[in-house]
Formats: C-alpha cells, structure tokens, sequence
C-alpha cells in the first residue's frame, strides 16, 4: 500500500491511500488546485482516483471536495447525516457519485474500508480503517478523546496518522475566546499532545508500527513541541523510537513523505 498526506492541519486535510488497483483520497478540505498540485507533486494522477471518503462535514475536511467530484467524475462516500450536513456546501454532486455509507465498511476492487466512530462535534464523525491484503491503514484525527472503539480499531494497523493537535497550555493562554477554548479541550474538540502520546502507548504491542502525527493547530501548536511531547511520554513508558516504532509528523501545507509499505 501507498501512504501520503497530502496536507494535514487546521487550514485543510486530505490523505492518499492507494492499493494494488485502487486508489482514494480520505477529506479534501483544500482547494481543487491544491489537491491536484499535491497528487502531481506524489505523482499520482487525479483521474486515476476511484473514490472520496469523508470523515466529517467541517470545512477543512470537505472545502475542495465537491470541485475534485465534479472535475474528474468521483464519487464521494459519507454516511447520512454528514452528507446532510456538507450537502449545502459543497455544490451539485451527480446522482451516481452521491455514495451513501450505510454500514461500517465499503469495498472498492481489492480495497477495504472500514468506518468507526470518533467524538467530534459535527453531525456523525467517522475514522476510517483501510486494508488490503494483509496491510491496514488508519485515519484518525478530530478526536476530543480516545476511545476503546478508537483503540480497537487502530492497534494492529501498521500505519496511523493520529491526532496530536494542541499543547494544553497554550491552549489555555493562547487568543482564542474562551467558548472556542472550551470547544478545543473538550470530549467533542481535539487530541492534545498529551493525549496522543499516552494513547500511542495504549496500542503498543509487538507489531511495528508507523505513526504520523496529524492535525497540528497552527495557533496552539509548534512541530517541534508535538513531537517532542510524544517521544517523552513514549521515552517515559521505555518505547523507543526506531526500535519500536516509527514517529513523524505530517506536514500542514505540502505533501508528507510517501510511505510505501
């Protein structure tokens, strides 16, 4: 399987999972001319694209969906109450590729996706697990805790982009207004540094594992501060960077690495 974030961070998101035969991009919260200049910059071509996976009608995650849709004829799959809730913004979908996720999994050619919920404030909120072969990926960001459901889902996958969006404290002290504070630090916000590492801990068991952490906040977050949190926290419970797994960070305005696994 092939891995990319193409970008990840408060100002948009969007993920690149290709199989064998199968290719999807999970959220397109960036303007079409951005998706199609990080796919030419991955070497991937948009017209080779088989679906859009939604996790969550925000606009981050949906702001060039509708346009990558409608220009290279894909279809977008969510469940119902994010269709619902994005329909308005995201403009006129051809009936064929309006994709309704009726139940926790979709299969396209020799790729498996399967949903799972998350805690955010939109209207159904959804991780998405993707397997072929014997290889599984896992999307899991817009988290306002870590749930069992969540660590279920994410434990033995070799790949992860998990949530580690904010410090606490800068959070605390940062300019925000208070209501969007309490919003970020709540059970329906996002995952703290903090948290992201002691929920790494959590899944550790003897699979290998390659975790980017996604999401960071442009505000209340710096690269160097996300990362370093979770080496200490990891450093803390004797896990080790490259021996036990591999840690990165997924870049907020260009295409990540390419993990190729």
């Amino acid at each position: 399987m092939i891995f990319c974030p193409l970008y990840s961070g408060s100002s948009g998101n969007s993920i690149f999972v290709a199989s064998q035969n199968t290719k999807i991009l999970v959220d397109v919260g960036m303007p079409g001319k951005s998706i199609e200049s990080a796919l030419k910059y991955i070497n991937q071509n948009p017209n080779e694209i088989d679906g859009i996976f939604i996790t969550h009608e925000h606009s981050d995650h949906i702001k060039g969906a509708g346009i990558i849709s409608r220009r290279y004829n894909i279809p977008i799959y969510a469940n119902e109450n994010t269709w619902e809730a994005m329909k308005p913004k995201i403009g006129n979908i051809k009936e064929n590729n309006i994709q309704i996720i009726n139940n926790n999994c979709v299969d396209i050619m020799d790729m498996h996706i399967e949903n799972y919920h998350i805690s955010h404030d939109a209207a159904a909120p959804m991780g998405y697990a993707i397997y072929s072969g014997n290889k599984k990926v896992c999307i899991t960001t817009d988290l306002g805790y870590f749930s069992s459901e969540v660590k279920t889902m994410i434990k033995d996958a070799d790949v992860i982009l998990l949530e580690s969006n904010h410090d606490i404290e800068m959070v605390k002290f940062g300019p925000y207004p208070y209501p969007l504070k309490r919003r970020i630090l709540s059970d329906v916000g996002h995952l703290s540094n903090d948290a992201c590492g002691k929920a790494i801990v959590e899944i550790m068991n003897d699979k290998q594992k390659h975790i980017i952490l996604g999401h960071l906040s442009k505000t209340n977050n710096f690269p160097e501060l996300a990362y370093q949190t979770v080496v200490n926290i990891l450093k803390e419970n004797c896990i080790e960077i490259g021996r036990d797994i591999s840690l990165n960070l997924a870049k907020r305005d260009m295409p990540s690495d390419v993990i190729d696994f």
